[in-house]
């Protein structure tokens, strides 16, 4: 009847909030690694903030979030939103896994999918 109690509580009660005021450990700062050949190291930052209001603000390979949407469901978080290089655009989803996110992005006007991963920045929590 305890740990059924202690359950419910838990359930119940806030989680530490994190970037944007929202809880999720998908926030914060990245390295994501678009390395196509192994052995040659590319990597670029992705800084997510989750929005109370279910939207993704922040910047991903170096161009501002647009249209982004967060959820956590089904036992994940994960994120969707769209880039732009300024000549066509960028859809991208990732969902945390363990300590990391595992994402990919369509290059519409490109005409190739990329699948990659992120580790946390270090120093970032």
């Amino acid at each position: 009847m305890r740990l059924a109690a202690a359950l419910l509580c838990a359930a119940v009660l806030p989680a530490p909030a994190l970037a944007g005021g929202v809880a999720g450990p998908i926030a914060g700062e990245w390295v994501v690694d678009l390395s196509a050949k192994p052995g040659e190291v590319y990597t670029r930052p992705m800084v997510l903030t989750l929005n109370a209001d279910g939207t993704v603000s922040g910047m991903f390979y170096q161009s501002d979030i647009e249209a982004g949407r967060w959820e956590a469901d089904r036992g994940r978080t994960c994120v969707s939103f769209r880039t732009t290089d300024g000549v066509g655009p960028y859809h991208t989803a990732a969902c945390l896994v363990g300590d990391h996110v595992e994402g990919q992005t369509w290059a519409e006007q490109r005409k190739f999918l990329f699948n990659w991963n992120a580790a946390r920045k270090t120093g970032d929590k």
